[in-house]
C-alpha cells in the first residue's frame, strides 16, 4: 500500500474518533444537566431553612433512606459540627451521576474566603422531586 494512503485513512479515523468522543461527552453533558435540574433550588432551599432556624423543615427536604438511617437529634448534632454560622458563600462542584443519584461537592467559604468546608450531597430524585439522600463532608 501506498504510505500516503495509509496516513489518510489514519487521520480520517483519528477524526472520526475524535467527533464519536465529542458527541459522546456532549451528548452525556446535556443528560447530566437536563436530569439535574431542580437541585439547585432545593439547596438554596435548605440553606436557608437552616439560616432561618427551621431545623425540620430543612430535614424534610431529605428522603425517606436519609431519614431512616439519619435521625432528627443526630442531624442536629452534624449541622452543629459543622458551624455553618460562620460561612457565607456557596459554590457548586460539578456533579456527578452515580446510578440514579447525582452527587455534587458543593464548597462553602467563610465571608473572608479563607476557610472553606466541602460537604458531598448526594440527591435522588423521587416522583419527579429531588431529595437530599446523604450529606457528608468531602475528602479532599
Amino acid at each position: 500500500m501506498d504510505a500516503t494512503l495509509v496516513k489518510d485513512i489514519g487521520v480520517k479515523a483519528l477524526l472520526a474518533g475524535g467527533a464519536v468522543l465529542v458527541s459522546f461527552w456532549t451528548f452525556n453533558a446535556v443528560k447530566l444537566v437536563i436530569k439535574a435540574r431542580g437541585i439547585n433550588p432545593l439547596v438554596r432551599k435548605f440553606f436557608d431553612q437552616i439560616a432561618a432556624g427551621r431545623i425540620d423543615a430543612a430535614y424534610g427536604l431529605t428522603s425517606k433512606t436519609y431519614k431512616t438511617h439519619v435521625k432528627r437529634q443526630d442531624f442536629l448534632k452534624f449541622l452543629a459540627s459543622l458551624n455553618l454560622n460562620k460561612y457565607r458563600n456557596l459554590k457548586s462542584g460539578t456533579p456527578r451521576i452515580q446510578e440514579d443519584q447525582i452527587i455534587i461537592t458543593l464548597n462553602l467559604k467563610s465571608e473572608d474566603k479563607k476557610e472553606e468546608l466541602p460537604l458531598d450531597f448526594t440527591f435522588s430524585q423521587i416522583d419527579n422531586d429531588w431529595k437530599i439522600d446523604r450529606i457528608s463532608r468531602a475528602n479532599k
